[in-house]
């Protein structure tokens, strides 16, 4: 998992960062509040940040308020950092948007506990996020399938009475066998959307946009 961590003191950040990597994580940095602004308002946002509370362009308080003010559907977990243990200090940086925080200097116990929890409500939340998009395709696929499944066997009966009728000409046998080829391919596909079992996509190669991606049937369907 990728954790951002911002801080403007580099011996901080340092060591903050030795610690996550050992632990397994992939580090990225900010040394002010708008470095860190523009990274998790680019592409693949980290889903955890330890944000400095004290640094310039943007301190950490105000950092997380525009975070929030964000319309993101991607779970972000904030973890404040700072030297300010005056309760009231601590409920302002909480209401700021933050999600936790963690006392300078740092435990690392503490800080590696913190992650972990951090960690966990991050990895529920794209659970949920997942069986909520598996409920969305399983309601559309049901409703493709159901308005699909009476046309096509009306095309197909149709096709086949054709077919099996001695007086068509080859040249319409030809064209009735790629219409019965390809009812019997989006029957196949009707079938793949009814067993839709769990979220899976694939890029989509025919659109303009690199983030385009669409539902990966084989790989979601209980046939696979």
């Amino acid at each position: 998992m990728k954790i951002l961590v911002a801080d403007d003191s580099r011996t901080a950040r340092m060591l903050i960062e030795q610690s996550l990597s050992e632990w397994g994580y992939t580090v990225v940095s900010a040394s002010d509040g708008q470095e860190a602004l523009e990274i998790f308002e680019a592409g693949d946002p980290p889903p955890i940040g330890i944000i400095d509370w004290e640094m310039p362009k943007l301190d950490g308080a105000a950092l997380c308020r525009r975070l929030r003010s964000r319309s993101r559907t991607a779970p972000l977990y904030l973890i404040l950092l700072t030297a300010r243990n005056d309760k009231r200090d601590i409920a302002a940086g909480l209401e700021s948007g933050a999600d936790d925080y963690i006392p300078k200097p740092f435990d690392e116990v503490e800080l590696k506990a913190r992650v972990s929890v951090g960690r966990r409500v991050i990895e529920l939340q794209q659970e949920m996020l997942r069986q909520e998009r598996l409920e969305g395709v399983l309601e559309t696929a049901g409703a493709v399938c159901h308005e699909f499944n009476q046309p096509l066997q009306i095309v197909s009966a149709y096709s086949e009475m054709l077919l099996s009728n001695p007086q068509t000409d080859d040249e319409t046998r030809q064209r009735l066998e790629s219409i019965r080829a390809g009812v019997k391919r989006l029957g196949e596909l009707t079938r793949r959307l009814m067993n839709v079992t769990h979220y899976e996509t694939q890029d989509y190669t025919g659109s303009k946009t690199a983030e385009a991606r669409i539902i990966d049937l084989e790989a979601a369907s209980s046939e696979s």
